[in-house]
């Protein structure tokens, strides 16, 4: 197992103390797992914590999804996680961003009807 392994793994289960470790041992923030995902990517989207602490060391908030074409903010949006939607814009994730099938995260969050979300990225 790669640092990069260990690194999306601690993102998936939101420990942004194991996630900063991890980042100081030399992961790359932008490295890949053997499942070819971020960090970002795969993070617990309502731990805004560990998104801080990968978009501190310069992770990529626009990587999209190899199969999907959807990025962190489109995952963030169907999730409906208000703060890591703002913490992603705030890093310069693109809000008009079309994933595979043509949506922008504001059309995947009306469509899981987060009304907070459609009402923040309308209002870019």
């Amino acid at each position: 197992m790669t640092l990069e392994d260990d690194l999306t793994a601690a993102a998936a289960r939101g420990n942004a103390a194991d996630v900063e470790y991890l980042l100081q041992a030399g992961a790359e923030v932008n490295g890949l797992n053997s499942f070819g995902r971020t960090a970002l990517q795969v993070m617990m989207m309502g731990s805004t914590p560990v998104a801080q602490v990968l978009l501190k060391h310069g992770a990529d908030p626009n990587v999209a999804d190899r199969s999907t074409g959807t990025t962190p903010l489109h995952d963030a949006a169907r999730t409906g996680f208000l703060d890591t939607v703002r913490l992603l814009v705030a890093f310069l994730a693109d809000p008009q961003a079309r994933d595979n099938r043509d949506c922008r995260p504001v059309d995947v969050a009306r469509a899981s009807g987060h009304t907070g979300v459609v009402a923040f990225l309308e209002s870019l």
